[in-house]
């Protein structure tokens, strides 16, 4: 245990076998966040979120998972809520400096580039930490529909669904057997909620399920409250 304790001192010391042990911590504060899915449809994607509401108290409305960035672009959110805050605050400038220098829509795998960018600088110089925060980023641009991953250690991969959080695992087996390529988005927010459904070990709540969606006419928006939970009622059937 001491010989590893050496190398959690700083971001910046790689142990002797490759690893940075800060970002793998930072990975392992992902995996226990809130479980969230996102995946494309036939003109758009979706990202749904479980914002786990573990008190009557609480008020849903409070607790959000999912944020706009661009008109044409959102992102859901496992992890630490606060570093991912941070992270949307740099996307949404981003986008607006790109929208002012050139008068136009940035692209989102350029934006997600950006993010990852800023990400990985911070994997790399001293008196910082890893952001401990993964964001599934979907939107649609003249490039088609995009949806991508990032990683703590500013990676960034493209996917067709995915998942995020502490049931990502139990998501994905779901998407890899009942994923298709022409889904239309009310299919993609059912199969959505349907995975989320498994991945919380069938404890989902209507109330605490959030919904994006982003199609080809390049708007973003989170669904109502009575429509997510017109949503879940479908798949939850009590």
């Amino acid at each position: 245990m001491q010989p590893q304790m050496a190398y959690d001192r700083a971001i910046t010391v790689f142990s002797p076998n490759g690893r940075l042990f800060q970002v793998e911590y930072a990975r392992e504060a992902v995996k226990r966040g809130t479980t969230t899915v996102a995946l494309k449809f036939i003109d758009g994607v979706a990202l749904i979120v479980d914002k786990r509401v573990v008190s009557r108290l609480v008020e849903p409305d409070s607790i959000e998972k999912i944020f706009c960035i661009d008109t044409h672009i959102g992102c859901a959110t496992s992890g630490l809520v606060a570093d991912a805050r941070a992270l949307v605050d740099r996307a949404r400038m981003d986008a607006q400096i790109n929208n002012i220098t050139y008068e136009e829509k940035i692209h989102v795998k350029t934006l997600v580039k950006k993010i990852c960018d800023f990400k990985q600088s911070y994997t790399q110089f001293g008196g910082v930490r890893p952001f401990g925060t993964s964001l599934l980023i979907g939107g649609v641009d003249d490039l088609g529909c995009h949806l991508f991953a990032t990683d703590p250690s500013g990676a960034m991969i493209g996917y067709k669904a995915t998942a995020e959080g502490a049931g990502r695992t139990a998501a994905m087996e779901f998407f890899e057997k009942e994923y298709k390529d022409d889904l239309s988005m009310n299919e993609a927010i059912l199969l959505g909620i349907k995975a989320l459904y498994v991945s919380t070990d069938k404890k989902l709540e209507a109330k605490a399920v959030e919904i994006g969606v982003v199609n080809k006419d390049k708007k973003f928006r989170k669904l109502t409250v009575d429509e997510a939970k017109g949503y879940v009622k479908k798949v939850i059937k009590k």
